[in-house]
């Protein structure tokens, strides 16, 4: 199955074929993200024994949704990136709720029976409900690790949560093992979370996360944690429009161990990740194992990329 055979579901809706705007930003969009979330839903069904082409209306509804929430999510966080500025607020804002309506439809046209259909619509809308909610958390900017742990786990990781327990439904899955995937893609979304973290805390120049003092694992750890850096740090955060300045405050992330710390979530949560697929009854756990080992591959380059020694887990990964 391909990206076009996923596409094509959305674009057949005729609403969405008869709006040119929609078909064009749902056709990049689909192109753009790092994580191929589209490809969970297939995963799981495959995984699970059921034909891959099943899971179909699942990718493409999971991408709809995905992208309803990141269109307002860029007008929450003033992201500068955001489709907004081009369409303006209005328009964007009613484009989200229209692919938030045709993830629904899609679903809608799968062949499933009404009882699994009934759980996968229970599962999108949790979704969308507890995604905007970490969202509005998120706008909050929550202080502390308390604070960041439950925005990490409300704002991304249910997305990958309900990707992967809506391929398993849909490939005739039973539902404790619907369920088991739903917390594999948790971790896999909080890592996700973690790892962008990272990316943000060490790019150049200096990322919204420094700027807007936003809730970074990282940046977080650097702050809070005793180290004989912290008042340094604390007083270079403050001027990294500076390079010299951001790249000796991202010396001290590496030398207090705000990288490591991260990394040690990671790499606890890939093992718990490791352990649930492990125990499932599955047909085929090698997607699924393929899928959190990629996971791991951007991680290791980053730490190469800073010269931070990689760990012995993840170099057995």
């Amino acid at each position: 199955m391909s990206l076009e055979d996923v596409v094509a579901q959305v674009l057949d809706l005729p609403e969405v074929a008869a709006w040119p705007e929609m078909t064009k930003i749902f056709d990049h969009a689909m192109t753009q993200h790092r994580i191929k979330l589209w490809e969970f839903p297939l995963l799981a069904c495959q995984a699970g024994g059921g034909e891959v082409s099943a899971a179909i209306p699942g990718a493409a509804s999971i991408s709809c949704l995905q992208l309803s929430l990141l269109l307002v999510d860029d007008m929450l966080d003033k992201d500068p990136r955001g489709m907004y500025h081009q369409l303006g607020q209005a328009a964007t804002a009613n484009l989200a709720f229209a692919f938030q309506s045709a993830a629904f439809c899609v679903i809608e046209r799968a062949p499933v029976e009404m009882a699994r259909r009934a759980v996968i619509y229970a599962s999108l809308a949790r979704m969308a409900l507890t995604v905007s909610f970490g969202q509005n958390l998120d706008t909050q900017n929550l202080a502390g690790e308390e604070g960041y742990w439950r925005v990490a786990e409300t704002k991304s990781a249910p997305y990958f949560g309900a990707a992967l327990q809506i391929g398993a439904l849909l490939g005739k899955a039973s539902s404790d093992v619907a369920k088991s995937l739903y917390d594999l893609g948790f971790l896999v979304g909080v890592n996700v979370n973690i790892y962008d973290d990272l990316v943000d805390a060490l790019q150049s120049p200096a990322s919204p996360d420094w700027e807007q003092g936003r809730n970074n694992l990282a940046i977080l750890y650097a702050m809070n944690a005793d180290h004989p850096e912290r008042a340094r740090f604390e007083s270079l955060r403050t001027q990294v429009d500076d390079l010299g300045a951001l790249e000796a405050a991202q010396q001290i992330l590496i030398r207090c161990g705000a990288i490591s710390y991260c990394v040690y979530h990671i790499v606890k949560r890939h093992q718990s990740a490791e352990q649930l697929i492990d125990g499932m009854c599955l047909i085929d756990p090698r997607p699924l194992s393929e899928l959190i080992a990629r996971q791991i591959e951007p991680l290791t380059t980053l730490l190469k990329s800073v010269g931070t020694v990689i760990p012995p887990e993840l170099g057995l990964m």
